[in-house]
């Protein structure tokens, strides 16, 4: 592990920025950029766009360490390069922005109230590229959206796979996202606690994971999840609130910090000149980091 990296996602003030949209969520994505779905014919022209439009986010000169901590980026992403380097060395040489990589697969059908991860198919040899590419971690996602049987699911499925990324000395995001249009989002969050807390007994002593929770409907619900010694980092994702909303909420909850994915890119526009589009970048940017340095 690169312990200047660690030292950073330990102790900056910043957000983690969620660059990782994946073959299913990236049609979304162009399209709220300006990018309409008949502008590309294969998959391939469709990862060529996307991985542009991130490569106009990362070089922008308002996307920087002095304010983002760290970067999560899809598979295709690590693999390609920007302006001739890796794109986990250029984040982190050029930028200075700790490099994650998302290892998920999508999620399985809903069962229980919950959406498990699908089986993640060749993970050794993923996390094993993943360390070749010098990452300093990954992240998973799931997705709760009733208390429950499902919850519990999601819980002991994080763990099991997160164990299995420490040992390669990598560091895991967790991320159990409580769906925010659930009927019983709270009672789902408060049961999602206590698992990760439970879950946590698990971690082997001298080792660490973080975790990217849903924005609770109690503030400072997971204080005990930021200050376990276990728990490097608690960040938040915005989970479909606005930008505004997810910024308030998040500076309602002391000590999480952003990871941000559609509401950091809200505004951004293929159509913009390059001082527009860095402008609106450093604006987003700005508002994320002001609401998680409380």
């Amino acid at each position: 592990m690169n312990q200047q990296q660690y030292e950073k996602v330990r102790d900056a003030a910043g957000f983690i920025a969620a660059l990782d949209q994946s073959g299913g969520s990236t049609p979304k994505a162009l399209r709220l950029y300006g990018i309409p779905d008949d502008a590309w014919s294969s998959e391939d022209e469709m990862f060529d766009l996307i991985h542009q439009m991130r490569t106009r986010i990362i070089t922008s000169p308002a996307f920087n360490g002095d304010r983002i901590l760290g970067a999560i980026l899809f598979e295709q992403t690590m693999e390609r390069e920007i302006e001739g380097r890796p794109s986990g060395d250029y984040l982190w040489e050029v930028k200075n922005v700790v490099p994650f990589l998302k290892v998920d697969k999508g999620l399985a059908e809903e069962a229980d109230g919950a959406q498990l991860m699908k089986p993640i198919t060749g993970l050794d040899e993923l996390l094993d590229r993943a360390v070749e590419k010098r990452m300093f971690g990954t992240k998973m996602r799931s997705v709760v959206k009733m208390p429950g049987a499902g919850c519990d699911a999601v819980v002991a499925q994080q763990f099991e796979i997160g164990l299995q990324i420490l040992e390669k000395d990598l560091v895991p995001i967790l991320e159990p996202e409580v769906d925010i249009k659930s009927p019983a989002k709270a009672e789902a969050e408060e049961q999602l606690k206590e698992g990760l807390l439970k879950g946590l007994d698990d971690v082997p002593e001298g080792k660490q994971v973080m975790f990217k929770l849903t924005l609770p409907e109690k503030d400072n619900l997971y204080r005990e999840l930021v200050e376990h010694p276990k728990v490097l980092r608690v960040v938040a994702l915005s989970g479909g609130y606005t930008r505004d909303e997810a910024n308030a909420r998040l500076a309602r909850n002391n000590g999480v910090i952003a990871s941000f994915s559609r509401a950091l890119t809200e505004g951004l526009s293929v159509d913009q000149s390059d001082d527009e589009f860095n402008a609106v970048l450093d604006k987003a940017i700005a508002s994320i980091y002001a609401a998680s340095n409380t």
